[in-house]
């Protein structure tokens, strides 16, 4: 059970870093959530967006310590991994020449791929993931689902930043991380609070 979710962190850690670095850095797109944000902060001001979700994401680690002991737990090596992997993968940008919107949909699959992998193995990269596990705990909801509408919130507040072409193909990019989140994620929401 420890190596399959260890292996299913560092599989889906992989994915999200390589999504990102290969397909939306280039363009100047985002993804949502705690990603998208962190994104948004390397675009304005260069700063790494690994780094930034770790501290970013804090907030929501203390609440989950004190209110969810488990999804912490679970969920700590995962943002600390795929953050690490999305700063560690940057010699991927540039490698890949495909159009921005091929790289919208690639990329938002491989994220959502990688982060389907690790919910479920009850594990995720944290930030809002984390966040819509809470919900998803407590109504009946789909996470995926619950992502995608986080998701969508971050990208209406990036359009100032990368401009409306790129927040169109954005939205692209979210809708292909919440499909392949969702494909992944279809179990009874009793699984989840085991």
């Amino acid at each position: 059970m420890v190596f399959k979710r260890f292996l299913a962190v560092m599989t889906g850690s992989f994915l999200v870093g390589a999504g990102i670095n290969g397909f939306l850095v280039p363009h100047h797109l985002i993804d949502g959530g705690m990603i998208g944000i962190g994104l948004i902060v390397k675009y304005m001001w260069g700063y790494k967006p690994g780094l930034t979700i770790i501290l970013l994401s804090v907030p929501l680690y203390i609440y989950a310590f004190i209110y969810f002991r488990t999804y912490f737990y679970n969920s700590l090596h995962g943002l600390l991994l795929s953050s690490l992997f999305i700063d560690i993968l940057t010699p991927l940008r540039g490698i890949f020449t495909t159009s921005i919107l091929l790289s919208a949909l690639i990329g938002g699959i491989l994220v959502g791929t990688g982060i389907g992998i690790m919910l479920r193995h009850k594990t995720s990269t944290g930030g809002t993931d984390l966040l819509a596990q809470f919900i998803a705990s407590f109504t009946s909801m789909n996470v995926g689902i619950i992502i995608f509408l986080i998701d969508g919130f971050v990208i209406l507040a990036g359009a100032p930043t990368i401009g409306l072409d790129s927040s169109l193909y954005s939205a692209l990019t979210i809708s292909a991380v919440g499909f392949a989140t969702s494909v992944l994620t279809v179990r009874k929401k009793e699984e989840w609070v085991k």
